[in-house]
C-alpha cells in the first residue's frame, strides 16, 4: 500500500494538515498567550519537515500521473490553507485505488 505515489501523498497530506492546524491553533496560542515559544519550535519543526516531504511527494505524483500544472498549483494552494488538505483529499480519492 505504501508503494503506491498517492497513497504516500495523501497520507503526508494529512499529516501535513494536522501538524499546520495544531501549530496554528494551539502551539500559536500557547506562544503567544502563555508565553511560551517552545511548542510552536517542536511543532513548527515536523511541521516543516512535513511541508518538505508533502512538496516532494506533490512533483512525484504530479510526474507519474501527468496531474497538469493548474491542478498541482490547486493541490499547494491547499497545502497553505488551514483545513485545505482535508478539502485536497477529496480530490484525490480518485486517483488512489
Amino acid at each position: 500500500m505504501l508503494i503506491s505515489p498517492i497513497f504516500r501523498f495523501r497520507l503526508i497530506s494529512f499529516l501535513e494538515g494536522v501538524s499546520y492546524i495544531i501549530l496554528l491553533f494551539i502551539a500559536m496560542p500557547i506562544k503567544y498567550f502563555g508565553d511560551n515559544p517552545i511548542p510552536v519550535k517542536l511543532v513548527g519543526m515536523g511541521h516543516g519537515v512535513l511541508f518538505v516531504l508533502f512538496m516532494i511527494l506533490l512533483f512525484e505524483s504530479m510526474s507519474k500521473h501527468k496531474w497538469g500544472l493548474v491542478f498541482s498549483i490547486k493541490l499547494f494552494i491547499c497545502s497553505l490553507l488551514p483545513f485545505g488538505t482535508f478539502y485536497m483529499d477529496k480530490k484525490l480519492k480518485t486517483y488512489h485505488n
